[in-house]
């Protein structure tokens, strides 16, 4: 176990509170991250389980302590839940050319985690379960789709992610757990918006989406606060719970926000479907010669031309009282800001070296 404090910390958070000690698997990624941030501000003793391999500077301001481990060990799993009131599972594959790496690390490694849980943390106050809209499904054409709703995800990450929810649900009665499905997710630090955006800093515009509402959305921040209403609130115990804004967006909207953010005016080169399908054929060729996860896949970009991906999150307001602060403007607005606060900041690192 390392204890890891960046010089420049400065204090910005309430003491631990006495006891109170969260693990957080995944806190290398980008909900991980903001969830560690926000678990410090309300006073936990953070843990973050990361490989040897995960990138943790941005995570080097933060009072937290890296334990090494790995879903697919389950010993390091056993050491790191020991003594731990609260568990926030977010690790997993997002996306994969390898089928049998979704079933190894989603499924199988959840339930290592359940496992180690069960055999070492037996105080634990909660388990949260970080799953995601895929395991829901897409939406039909203008209807949200709710808690109460069978699931019929349509990828491999949705059915591995089903699966370990189900695997989470069913040690509900010897652990209190709690599923949270949180829907696209924006903010500082969301890669698929940062490539987004210097994209369009460069006037290229991906036509995405077919021009009516697609998508329900989430800014991190608030995805943060609705974890930790989950783990605090007795209501929670095992329930699932969509997280929205409350609204339901066009992709294009979200690119013409980022548009008017940065201050643009036209001409732009407008990318269609199929260059962006060829580009992601190509992008997966790539992938498997040089043995590593895609950027982009075909999966991908279907998903977001075919499919309505809208769900109702009044469920989460009504018993946990979660009210989001961000809608899709405001969290576009914070992000490009940061981006380009980060970029000043390189810049003027650079200039006096």
């Amino acid at each position: 176990m390392i204890n890891y404090r960046h010089d420049g910390f400065d204090g910005d958070f309430d003491h631990p509170r006495e006891f109170v000690r969260a693990l957080i698997t995944g806190a290398s990624g980008f909900i991980g991250g903001h969830l560690a941030e926000g678990l410090c501000r309300r006073g936990y003793d953070v843990f973050c389980l990361v490989r040897k391999t995960s990138l943790v500077s941005h995570l080097r301001h933060l009072p937290v302590r890296f334990v090494i481990g790995d879903l697919r060990d389950a010993s390091s799993l056993r050491a790191a839940v020991r003594g731990m009131d609260y568990v926030f599972h977010l690790a997993g594959v997002i996306t994969s050319l390898d089928r049998q790496e979704y079933e190894a690390v989603n499924v199988q490694g959840t339930r290592k985690l359940v496992h180690a849980i069960l055999g070492e943390a037996i105080g634990l106050k909660r388990f949260v379960f970080v799953s995601s809209i895929s395991a829901a499904g897409p939406s039909p054409e203008g209807r949200a789709l709710s808690e109460a709703d069978e699931p019929r995800p349509i990828s491999e990450y949705g059915r591995s992610k089903l699966a370990a929810e189900r695997i989470v649900l069913e040690a509900g009665s010897k652990l209190p757990v709690a599923v949270v499905r949180p829907p696209n997710v924006l903010g500082p630090w969301q890669r698929e918006l940062q490539e987004s955006v210097r994209l369009i800093r460069r006037r290229i515009v991906p036509v995405v989406g077919n021009g009516r509402p697609q998508t329900s959305l989430a800014d991190v921040a608030d995805v943060v606060e609705a974890l930790a209403l989950c783990a605090e609130n007795p209501r929670a115990l095992g329930e699932i719970y969509f997280i929205t804004d409350g609204k339901a967006y066009a992709w294009r909207e979200i690119v013409a926000a980022a548009i008017r953010e940065l201050g643009l005016r036209p001409p732009f080169l407008k990318v269609p479907f199929a260059v962006q399908y060829a580009a992601s054929s190509i992008e997966e060729g790539t992938a498997r010669r040089q043995r590593r996860a895609p950027r982009l896949t075909r999966e991908q970009v279907l998903a977001v031309r075919k499919y309505y991906w809208i769900y109702d999150g009044t469920k989460i307001r009504r018993e946990l009282g979660f009210k989001p602060v961000w809608d899709m403007p405001g969290s576009i607005r914070r992000t490009v800001q940061w981006m380009l606060r980060q970029e000043g900041r390189v810049s003027g690192e650079t200039g006096s070296t």
